[in-house]
């Protein structure tokens, strides 16, 4: 990117996504209830239940908490972020034991400017780490859009890979099915998660997603892969959603409408956004809030970094029974 490009003021609404509900300045009770008519039938639809790992871990029901483990000194959420194998495997059982039902190992940040870090560096942190959980009975989830880290991983007893890339797409559905995993599928507009330019949707983004997600079912279908998680990828850097009131916007619809993925079969899994524009000092309540939105958009996997506090929230929307 050259200097003047680097320079020019971006205008948030020359490539703002349209959505199929006017702008209000609240969410209010009517747009919900206009969002649920509008959709109805995806809205009583829900997903298929699988499991993975040993112990079982039940996909597609309840709802379930992965709490992420960070090996990047680069990852912006400094709480997940562990220099060490010894932090790392300290942390997953903290998470473990504030609720998280999986944990999510990241090697790389995905941040614009952060350090890459090579198929063998990954493969050299990850790999113990993910063994040392497997041994304490964790089911793990390994981040990753590289085939030779998802096959490593796999090989040490990660139950879950969660695909930010699509270029080894194929390979990883195949690896998955042959070790029976699970394979969570991230829309993404470009390779990978380190390679995204600006979000670009021609209308409703849900129909751009549906397309997105049937082509990938489809392919990992091909390789035998049936157990599948879609998550929307509201947590990528994308140019045109720096500005922090159109991010939190569309990420806010997103999640409420998660539902409309229903009729697609599968469970749906968000990464919980932080806002800081709008939290900042609060920052770590950001997510137990969006954790609401996602739960009434009938999320059924919440990837965070604050377990404790996201389970807070879950346990208490569950005793709202209607029956």
């Amino acid at each position: 990117m050259g200097a003047s490009e680097k320079n020019t003021p971006r205008n948030p609404a020359a490539n703002e996504i349209r959505w199929p509900f006017p702008k209000q300045y609240m969410l209010t009770l009517e747009w919900l209830s206009a969002l649920w008519e509008e959709h109805l039938g995806a809205a009583q639809t829900s997903p298929e239940c699988f499991t993975v790992g040993e112990p079982s871990l039940a996909l597609g029901g309840a709802p379930r908490i992965m709490g992420v483990v960070n090996l990047s000194p680069q990852s912006w959420y400094r709480e997940s972020v562990c220099l060490s194998p010894q932090a790392a495997i300290q942390r997953g059982k903290v998470l473990a034991a504030q609720g998280a039902h999986l944990i999510d190992i990241g090697g790389e940040s995905t941040l614009e400017y952060a350090d890459r870090a090579s198929d063998t560096e990954q493969i050299k942190s990850i790999v113990p780490i993910v063994m040392a959980f497997t041994a304490d009975g964790l089911n793990v989830s390994v981040e990753t859009y590289s085939a030779k880290v998802a096959h490593a991983a796999l090989k040490a007893g990660a139950t879950v890979i969660n695909m930010t890339g699509t270029e080894d797409d194929e390979t990883i559905y195949a690896l998955a099915a042959e070790h029976d995993a699970a394979v969570i599928i991230s829309y993404l507009q470009g390779k990978n998660a380190r390679a995204v330019g600006d979000l670009e949707f021609a209308g409703d983004p849900f129909d751009d997603l549906r397309v997105y997600f049937e082509k990938h079912i489809q392919a990992a279908s091909n390789q035998s892969l049936q157990k599948l998680i879609l998550d929307p990828g509201m947590g990528f850097y994308y140019q045109n959603l720096q500005d922090g009131a159109l991010r939190v916007r569309y990420q806010m619809e997103t999640l409420l409408q998660t539902f409309r993925l229903g009729a697609l079969g599968f469970p749906v899994c968000h990464a919980l956004p932080h806002a800081f524009e709008f939290f900042r000092e609060e920052v770590q309540t950001a997510e137990p809030f969006f954790a609401v939105l996602a739960a009434l958009g009938k999320t059924n996997l919440f990837r965070t970094h604050e377990v404790s506090r996201v389970k807070a929230v879950l346990d208490t929307l569950a005793c709202f029974d209607l029956k």
